[in-house]
């Protein structure tokens, strides 16, 4: 696929996932092009699939714009962003300035892939371990794999508020309220007795703390905000993510049963980027663990993943002993509904 045509699909992409700006922007640049130089000769002879299925360049453009927006860089462009409004002609002509005047840090910035690290998924990450905690009875330790900054490794310090009820902790630095549709989550306290993650490039939520906001869309303030107040919460906790291969990282976590834990894996929308190869020794590496697992240290894969359907993404969750899967249901990329369907209690290995 050409670049425009990856310009335009992530337009659509962002359009059903809310931000009518970011669509906007990708659609002009489609439309119009970029200013002879560095950064229009790169995007255009970009080197494999420049799609969300692959390299992401379309977002890694419109987070170097709105980081440009975020740290000052380009007054003229930060005028016409969100909440202003703007005709075309005026913002594109700001994208082209700005572009010519910060050429070499936009370059940079295209080195980075989008990482978002969307803490709107802790809403899943939540009823499922709280659904496992009710269940066993055992505290959690965490792992997760392509980690990005680890924000959704305190999913226990976050608060989710369903049907008029909140779950977690009094004084929740982040809230999240998507609309819920299945079962309630599990009236239960959380315990999470260790936790750690790994990701190929881990960003560090005090120094790179601006790159991160700057993959959150412009137009869409709530995200902003929910991403502000994690990115404090992991630098006060001094939260970091082991810089790893998330397989290599799997195969240590998994090489003795945590007695009196429930072991509780998970990756959200990370999966489909490891290498085929990758994913066929992760999903060895927990089978093996799963025939080592029992009642005293059980096993558990949470998911959620794009899987070719529609609406969302999808859910699931993976037992041991037994392994059994369960399809849970489906969420928004960005958490902002959750489908949530438990398993039944007569399927359970526990």
């Amino acid at each position: 696929m050409n670049w425009r045509a990856a310009f335009r699909e992530q337009a659509v992409n962002c359009a059903a996932l809310g931000s009518p700006f970011t669509a906007r922007l990708l659609d002009l640049i489609a439309a119009r092009g970029l200013p002879e130089g560095r950064v229009a000769a790169r995007i255009a002879n970009w080197q494999g699939d420049p799609t969300s299925r692959g390299a992401s360049v379309p977002l890694r453009l419109t987070g170097a714009l709105h980081g440009l927006v975020l740290e000052r860089r380009a007054p003229g462009l930060a005028a016409l962003y969100p909440p202003a409004g703007a005709a075309d002609d005026a913002l594109w002509a700001a994208i082209g300035a700005a572009v010519v005047a910060e050429e070499a840090w936009i370059d940079r910035r295209l080195d980075h892939a989008p990482q978002t690290n969307e803490v709107g998924r802790s809403a899943f990450l939540i009823a499922a371990a709280r659904w496992l905690a009710a269940r066993t009875g055992l505290p959690l330790e965490l792992s997760e794999l392509g980690a990005s900054a680890g924000l959704n490794l305190l999913l226990d310090r976050y608060a989710l508020c369903v049907g008029g009820r909140w779950f977690g902790p009094q004084g929740a630095p982040v809230r999240l309220s998507p609309d819920w549709r299945g079962a309630l989550p599990e009236d239960v306290l959380l315990h999470v007795a260790g936790r750690a993650g790994a990701d190929l490039a881990p960003p560090d939520p005090v120094t790179e703390r601006t790159r991160l906001l700057s993959f959150i869309w412009p137009d869409q303030p709530a995200r902003l905000e929910r991403m502000r107040a994690a990115l404090e919460e992991a630098a006060r906790l001094r939260l970091r993510v082991e810089r790893a291969d998330a397989i290599d990282f799997l195969e240590r976590r998994l090489a003795t049963p945590v007695e009196g834990r429930l072991h509780m894996v998970f990756h959200t929308v990370a999966w489909q980027y490891f290498p085929k190869a990758a994913r066929a020794r992760g999903t060895a590496l927990l089978a093996a663990a799963g025939r080592s697992s029992s009642s005293e240290a059980p096993l558990a894969l949470v998911a959620m993943e794009a899987d070719g359907r529609a609406p969302g993404a999808g859910l699931s969750m993976t037992l041991w002993p037994g392994g059994q899967r369960h399809d849970v249901g489906r969420a928004d990329f960005h958490g902002r509904w959750i489908d949530w369907r438990p398993p039944e209690p007569e399927s359970l290995p526990w």
